[in-house]
């Protein structure tokens, strides 16, 4: 596996190229498979500004077409601005609820408990929990199991 530092900086590099005209916080995410394989995305806004799309959802879609979500095992997340070619900021930044939401149906999946590793933009600081602990009692297709065939 990636160590949770070069995860990190796997989203960083991806915050760099997020599209954020409009809030001007740029933020990437790093999807590692069960085997070491990295996808990254960030987050892109657009003038309607509900129409954005977040990092985390970027680099889940890139992540099913790379490995499959069932491959899921670790995610890395991090945001800020970009301050002379760098991504700046000392908060961590955690994944939105619909966020959680997608990485809890990866984290389904995979029957991974899934990783979650929050970083500041800087890289200084860094906050691991696991999806359960993010978004307890979640809805996935684990809970779809009684419906009607």
């Amino acid at each position: 596996m990636t160590h949770r530092n070069d995860l990190i900086a796997r989203a960083r590099q991806a915050a760099l190229k997020a599209y954020a005209p409009y809030s001007g916080f740029s933020v990437g995410c790093a999807v590692e498979s069960v085997d070491g394989q990295v996808a990254v995305g960030a987050n892109m806004e657009n003038a309607c500004f509900r129409l954005g799309v977040c990092a985390e959802v970027s680099a889940l879609t890139a992540a099913q077409q790379a490995f499959g979500l069932d491959r899921v095992a670790r995610i890395a997340v991090v945001g800020g601005r970009v301050e002379n070619g760098a991504l700046a900021g000392e908060m961590v930044v955690t994944s939105c609820g619909g966020c959680r939401q997608s990485i809890l149906e990866a984290a389904q999946l995979s029957g991974n408990d899934v990783e979650m590793i929050s970083g500041s933009g800087d890289g200084a600081k860094v906050d691991v929990r696991r999806i359960s602990d993010l978004l307890p009692l979640g809805f996935g297709p684990d809970n779809l199991k009684d419906a009607a065939s």
